[in-house]
């Protein structure tokens, strides 16, 4: 399964449209096996980044928060959102959703 992650300064960004990087983990048999940063488009125009990271192989995006219209065009693009998310470093979220143990929930973007 293949993960994207917002991040500033090497942790996940609590708005999603002002990340620097994408954390791209990979992982097999729950566990991480992979993880590079990725530079997001230049343009954030609606529907960019969900495209960038539908064609990066992206299955699920942990965000802090995000607009309606951009959960759309994840969904759009068959990536699964799962947002409210605390920041913290990208593979601790990752091990910790594997595991079921990510709180989220509360989006942080009001709109």
């Amino acid at each position: 399964m293949k993960f994207a992650i917002p991040t500033v300064s090497g942790k996940l960004c609590e708005h999603f449209g002002h990340c620097e990087k994408f954390a791209v983990l990979e992982t097999e048999n729950n566990k991480v096996v992979s993880e590079n940063m990725v530079a997001p488009p230049a343009s954030h125009e609606p529907g960019v980044y969900p495209q960038f990271l539908a064609q990066l192989g992206v299955e699920v995006i942990i965000a802090g928060g995000m607009g309606q219209r951009a959960i759309d065009a994840f969904t759009d693009n068959k990536i699964k959102v799962f947002s409210g998310v605390n920041p913290d470093f990208p593979e601790k979220l990752v091990v910790n959703y594997l595991n079921n143990q990510l709180d989220g929930g509360v989006n942080l973007c009001d709109h």
